[in-house]
């Protein structure tokens, strides 16, 4: 098929110094430039699996925070040295 495309300056930029290293063609580069590409868009995303480690933050102060209003008045009054 032959068509005309339009490249961005720094793309054309960057194809041209890449064939310039390879020993192909233009439009050879350009045609494999764009089968990966498009074989990477049409792939899943790859997903990063992450592990929270658990740390022990020993026991609670407060045992129970049902009532958040109870906690702050008793963190207020505790912390102005009653």
């Amino acid at each position: 098929m032959r068509t005309t495309l339009s490249l961005d300056n720094d793309v054309a930029a960057l194809l041209e110094q890449l064939r310039a290293t390879k020993d192909t063609t233009f439009k050879q580069l350009v045609n494999d430039a764009l089968r990966e590409g498009l074989a990477r868009l049409a792939s899943p995303p790859k997903t990063q699996h992450f592990r929270t480690r658990p740390v022990d933050l020993g026991s609670c102060y407060f045992p129970n925070m049902d009532n958040v209003w109870e906690v702050l008045d008793e963190a207020e009054h505790s912390g102005s040295g009653r």
